[in-house]
């Protein structure tokens, strides 16, 4: 009878390890799961006390919030890291949806607005700067090249095999992808969505174009089937380069000053270039008539010379 127990202990041991293991977010590695006493998985994402529906996609604000958290914090494989840009890295501050907060600031005083992508739109400023509104990011546009190679993709079979990634992975609703173009090796993909026709279920774009770049970058969100294989009739589509634009429903708000002295240091060499230029073309029109000058002196002179004896 003990044997036969034993057996059944390790029976029961063995699926609750089971499904221990299986408790995890497949599309978001930043986090942390448990299973209740019930069964249910339930994941929280690192750095946060925000609960994670791994049946989507999570917000891009939410995924750079668990970046920046310290790696002691962390319970899984992998490293800290924040958003990288011409900005900096900076911690957003995300409202209780996940979408970030119209106005972000850094470790400092200072402040700028930012777009539903998280994306600078304003110059930066102090404590005071106010940013009224979270402008839409309506369009995004994705320019991808991909590696050299003998003959070109076909290009329905390039948009079908993109089309298939964006609904299967990144769970983009087909209607949002506006167009796909393929002029081999750039690819360009159009994303447009607006607030009146985005149900609550849908992915945002902006979290789709961030989950994209992570990919591409080989530092994926997904916990599982993380490295990106897009085939294109059973040949591997390798992507080496990435831009992404973000256009919004509104167009940024920064100030002339940068522009405009950019323009004047332009208007000022265009000036002094053209100053120069005409300086020496006066001067080599004045040394030219000096030359002139000098052989008429000349020639009158050996005229005039015969005539004197």
């Amino acid at each position: 009878m003990e044997p036969l127990f034993g057996v059944l202990l390790g029976l029961i041991l063995a699926v609750a390890s089971s499904a221990e293991n299986n408790c995890t977010c497949a599309t978001n590695k930043w986090t942390v799961c448990a299973q209740d006493a019930s069964g249910n998985c339930t994941c929280m994402l690192v750095g946060s006390n925000h609960k994670v529906d791994c049946s989507t996609l999570t917000s891009k604000c939410l995924l750079m919030k668990a970046e920046m958290t310290p790696l002691k914090e962390k319970r899984f494989r992998g490293h800290p890291r924040g958003l990288l840009d011409n900005d900096g890295i900076y911690n957003p501050d995300c409202k209780d949806s996940g979408i970030f907060k119209a106005r972000q600031c850094n470790q400092t005083d200072t402040c700028w607005c930012v777009n539903t992508a998280g994306v600078r739109r304003t110059e930066k400023g102090g404590k005071s700067l106010s940013c009224s509104e979270l402008v839409r990011t309506s369009w995004i546009y994705i320019e991808l090249k991909h590696k050299k190679r003998s003959n070109a993709f076909n290009v329905p079979e390039v948009t079908n095999a993109l089309k298939h990634l964006f609904e299967s992975r990144y769970k983009l609703h087909p209607k949002y992808i506006a167009a796909i173009k393929y002029d081999s090796p750039l690819i360009q993909i159009g994303l447009n969505q607006n607030d009146s026709e985005k149900s609550r279920c849908d992915v945002d774009i902006a979290d789709v174009a961030y989950y994209l770049e992570k990919d591409i970058k080989n530092d994926s969100i997904f916990h599982s089937n993380s490295t990106l294989t897009v085939s294109v009739n059973g040949d591997a589509l390798d992507i080496e380069k990435l831009w992404i634009y973000y256009v919004d429903e509104k167009p940024p708000e920064f100030c002339m000053r940068q522009l405009v002295s950019g323009i004047s240091a332009v208007v000022t060499v265009v000036i002094l270039t053209t100053g120069f230029g005409i300086t020496v073309l006066v001067v080599l029109k004045w040394l030219q008539t000096r030359k002139y000058e000098k052989v008429e002196i000349k020639e009158m002179g050996e005229i005039r010379a015969p005539s004197l004896q």
